[in-house]
């Protein structure tokens, strides 16, 4: 059938991919977005129903009769349909129904698993077999195949498999490579030879959907390897901030191969009373203030929202000159669109500001005022140094900060637990928050702080300090706990030990080789 969707309802059977959410085809994200159900072969697939339209039903097996109402219905499958998949008689059903059905390829583990795990599918020698160890095999023939042979379904019978293609021919130092949890951040990959399968697999824990791969190319696994020795992969990492906040950080870090966490502990309210606010943003429009100084993401957006409150845009700005404390911030003016006349150099911080604010100069400055829309909980530092500039302050409550409600259970028991392998706080309020809602982290979970101030907090709760960024941003932080995690795993190697994650070293961790 054509590309073009038909009018009346139809089913499209559609390749899930091998587990990473991010290998969809685009043609699958396309008939998802317009789905009005969705079969899901199980729960793991739930991460793709971001591409749905709001209130799309996920539906049972009952595709058939929906079609024929109209709908169009998106049955999402494992891997690649057609490839060792139970579909065929699902799209005999359709026929048979005459309802209209596309069957959309997906992305394979057979080739995904290994790219991977590093190991190229036809190296030196241009075969490749995929094998499906549920059906009956003459392990023999495929003792023959001279390149790359990988196997579906065998991780229960991985021994006896190894065993029979040796006597099969296949020399027992054949490489073997055992995959699971194929593309996600919970792939490990165990390397063996086919004379070593038993020893190697006894304690790594093996289940199924895994992949066995056997032949020569495994062996550039060494050199090729890019998923599973990122710095920070399959850390579980907790950010305590705020929804928004919080965004660019985890796909940060997802990049380094974590699995970050987001726990709001702050909430960011508007003012009890607006007043002061309306106050100031009037003053800002006539002329009372010289100097606008944004201390954070969120004193901007609570401005720009009262500018939208009054139909004002950036050209209000005009004839200010304003500060931003640091790149995050000035980040959220830009958007705005607002470029900050002071950023500091140095240290982003109220102190490093201050280190470079002009001092009132009553010749050269028409107005002494400086406006302050911040926090409801912020320090003193940037008013007490700008008054000793000779500037006035007008230090106003933009939006007010508020301990969230406590995460649910299992998160609270993985933090205190040692669950989490780092967690990160970017301001002290993080600290107490996070420790008042949910309580304290494990010893054994890296503590990583955005600067001085946040560690001083982390420390007086008692908390051991294991990574502080360079400059005080999210950024820097997330590359800084990358770096930490880096050099942990290669003095394990160094050491010939096997990387393991924070988390498993607590008391009880389940043991499983890399």
């Amino acid at each position: 059938m054509s590309s073009d969707s038909p009018t009346s309802g139809f089913v499209a059977f559609v390749g899930a991919g091998p587990g990473d959410p991010n290998l969809l085809t685009l043609r699958a994200a396309e008939l998802l977005g317009k789905a009005d159900a969705v079969v899901l072969d199980d729960e793991t697939q739930s991460p793709l129903l971001r591409h749905c339209r709001e209130g799309v039903e996920i539906a049972e097996r009952d595709f058939v009769k929906r079609a024929a109402r109209g709908q169009l219905v998106v049955r999402l499958c494992a891997g690649d349909p057609m490839l060792f998949s139970s579909i065929t008689e699902e799209v005999a059903a359709c026929a048979a129904a005459e309802v209209d059905f596309e069957i959309v390829p997906g992305v394979p583990p057979a080739t995904a698993v290994l790219t991977y795990a590093g190991i190229p599918a036809a190296s030196a020698v241009p075969e490749f077999r995929i094998v499906d160890a549920a059906q009956e095999q003459d392990w023999a023939v495929h003792a023959a195949c001279r390149g790359t042979l990988v196997i579906y379904n065998g991780i229960g019978d991985a021994v006896p498999i190894g065993k029979a293609l040796i006597a099969g021919g296949k020399p027992d130092t054949t490489p073997v490579a055992v995959s699971g949890g194929g593309t996600t951040t919970e792939q490990y990959t165990v390397v063996s030879t086919l004379g070593r399968l038993q020893a190697d697999l006894k304690h790594a824990g093996f289940t199924e959907p895994a992949l066995i791969v056997v032949g020569e190319a495994v062996g550039l696994r060494d050199k090729l390897s890019w998923f599973e020795t990122k710095p920070l992969f399959g850390w579980r990492v907790l950010v305590p901030r705020t929804k928004e906040q919080s965004r660019s950080l985890s796909e940060q870090l997802v990049a380094y191969g974590a699995v970050p966490e987001e726990v709001p502990t702050i909430s960011v309210e508007p003012p009890r009373t607006p007043q002061q606010m309306d106050r100031a943003i009037k003053g800002l429009v006539t002329g009372r203030y010289e100097w606008v100084a944004f201390t954070s993401a969120n004193a901007v957006k609570a401005v720009r929202e009262k500018f939208e409150e009054y139909g004002l845009d950036a050209r209000a700005f005009a004839g200010l000159k304003v500060a931003a404390v640091g790149d995050a911030t000035a980040r959220a003016l830009v958007e705005f669109g607002v470029k900050p006349d002071l950023l500091p150099s140095g240290e982003q911080s109220s102190e490093g500001l201050v280190a470079e604010w002009p001092p009132y100069d009553s010749m050269l400055d028409p107005i002494n005022r400086v406006l302050l829309p911040r926090a409801d909980i912020s320090t003193d530092t940037l008013v007490a140094g700008l008054t000793e500039l000779g500037w006035e302050c007008d230090d106003v409550t933009a939006y007010r900060t508020v301990r969230a409600a406590p995460p649910p259970a299992p998160i609270r028991e993985a933090i205190k637990g040692g669950g989490f392998d780092a967690v990160l706080f970017t301001s002290s309020s993080t600290v107490r928050n996070l420790v008042g809602i949910a309580g304290k982290p494990h010893n054994v979970t890296v503590i990583a702080v955005i600067g001085p101030q946040t560690a001083k907090t982390a420390e007086e709760f008692g908390l051991r300090v294991d990574v502080m960024a360079d400059t005080p941003s999210a950024s820097a932080l997330a590359a800084a706990v990358a770096e930490f995690g880096a050099k942990q795993r290669q003095a394990a190697l160094a050491a010939g030990d096997t990387p393991r994650r924070p988390s498993q070293n607590r008391r009880g961790a389940r043991r499983r080789a890399k």
